[in-house]
């Protein structure tokens, strides 16, 4: 099939043999039979995800639809009871790092939309890339999600290159240990080339599953067919990334059909790959520079209606870590990272350059950020909340992903592993980087989580490695 490019003609992707796994009928029909469920309905659907067990569409329909303010807050304390049992209290932190604002798709609500003539357009050099890396470093950032615009220099081998670049980086103590991306979806080849980069988790975000929606949004470019991009992480599975993530750009549909539709995306995996995606976003539509869309987006999602689908969806896919961006406010992550989120960006910028000191120019970003805090900001308040904060990246380099990260997660390993290296990456940070304050209440969290510890034998593991990067070791893990 043929699209049309606004910049450089037509360009040519190949969707012969595909079709749709989003059943939009079906989904329209649970939507819309699951009204009005009793009480001891839910309070069933709640019980079987408690169990730790993915729920049906039908089901996640179900709580979807309810609108009784007690039993919306049963679905929000059964999330916070569920993301407790799996997940502990740690968050995983992460950088964005913009590379290239490129882009020939004409993408209604982006900032970096082909037509918008007052983006100006970048794309890092190895110099500035390295500059980038550095300054991430000196933050304290050991995790971050490359982005790259879709654009013909953006190929496979530049994003293998630039990875590898990063991963070579090393500044003090500091370093790059795990490096996701955001970027165009890929043919069979350019997946296989950007895992053998040593990537982690490659996302695509469909941004709507609703294709009708997804038509009128995405003008121009590879990206406004539908079936390339839906079809995409089946051609990273099949390429042997077995980390994918999953997303939608809430506010372009119906928002129940988004959450539902990340569902069947969710199933489509399982059945074909067994395995489900790594994460899920679900980021609201913010202001962009040069788009009125963006502005007033067509299905704006409210704050509760927010709330409600982050919990129905860490409900409906207890294994599946959920992803929570800075472009919500600073009270909205706070209160969402209670009853669903796994992991979210800290110290963020989306400026091409922002990081090694050049401003965050409105036109050269893709939207406007909620949160602005500083990583020691951010783990300063997450302290406060008795979070731990993470950078472990402990299972990926031990090939504890794809499946094999499944085995694990089911029995509880999850939380087994994932405590003691987010205490052990977290000490990192406070010996480092951390400001004083920081630091003294995050040793104190530390020792409080230590005490804490029911594992006698793990406990003394633990204390045994950070003694040693109190004495300068680092990156241990289990």
């Amino acid at each position: 099939m043929t699209v049309q490019s606004s910049l450089l003609g037509p360009v040519t992707v190949d969707t012969t043999g595909l079709s749709s796994f989003i059943p939009e009928e079906a989904i329209a029909s649970d939507l819309r039979e699951t009204v009005d469920a009793d009480a001891a309905m839910i309070h069933a659907i709640i019980a079987k995800s408690l169990g730790k067990e993915r729920l049906l569409p039908r089901e996640t329909a179900t709580l979807l639809n309810v609108r009784d303010p007690e039993l919306l807050q049963d679905i929000f304390r059964g999330a916070e009871q569920l993301k407790q049992a799996v997940y502990g209290n740690r968050i995983v932190l992460f950088a964005p790092l913009y590379v290239g604002n490129r882009c020939i798709n004409n993408c209604s609500y982006c900032g970096f939309r082909s037509e918008n003539s007052n983006c100006q357009r970048t794309t890092l050099t190895e110099q500035g890339l390295q500059d980038e890396v550095e300054a991430l470093i000196d933050h304290g950032h050991k995790r971050v999600i490359m982005v790259y615009g879709e654009h013909p220099q953006y190929d496979a081998e530049f994003i293998a290159k630039t990875v590898e670049q990063v991963y070579r980086v090393k500044k003090g103590r500091g370093e790059i240990r795990r490096i996701n991306i955001n970027a165009a979806p890929l043919d069979l080849a350019g997946f296989a080339r950007v895992k053998e980069a040593g990537i982690g988790t490659y996302q695509v975000f469909q941004e709507t599953y609703h294709q009708e929606t997804y038509e009128s949004v995405h003008l121009a470019g590879p990206k406004s067919n539908y079936l390339w991009r839906l079809h995409a992480l089946d051609r990273a599975m099949e390429a042997g990334i077995d980390d994918v993530g999953i997303g939608a750009l809430m506010g372009l549909y119906d928002w129940r059909f988004e959450v539902m539709g990340l569902l069947h995306h969710t199933i489509h995996l399982e059945e074909r790959f067994g395995v489900g995606p790594h994460t899920i976003s679900f980021p609201r539509i913010e202001p962009a520079q040069g788009s009125a869309f963006a502005d007033a987006p067509p299905s704006g999602v409210s704050d509760a209606d927010f709330k409600h689908l982050v919990a129905v969806l860490r409900l409906a896919v207890p294994y599946t870590g959920l992803i929570l961006t800075a472009r919500e406010s600073v009270e909205m992550r706070n209160e969402v990272m209670r009853f669903g989120v796994s992991q979210m960006d800290a110290g963020s910028s989306i400026g091409i350059g922002s990081y090694a000191g050049e401003d965050e120019a409105e036109d050269k970003s893709q939207f406007e950020l909620g949160d602005t805090r500083t990583l020691d900001e951010v783990i300063a308040e997450l302290c406060r909340a008795n979070y731990i904060p993470s950078f472990c990246t402990g299972c990926y380099r031990l090939g504890r992903t794809g499946e094999h990260f499944m085995e694990f997660a089911v029995p509880g390993f999850v939380k087994r592993f994932c405590q003691p290296n987010a205490l052990l990456t977290f000490t990192e940070y406070l010996e480092d980087y951390a400001l004083p304050a920081t630091k003294k209440i995050g040793l104190e969290l530390v020792e409080k989580q230590l005490a804490e510890m029911a594992d006698q034998a793990m406990r003394e593991r633990v204390e045994q490695r950070l003694q040693k990067i109190y004495a300068g070791a680092r990156d241990l893990f289990f």
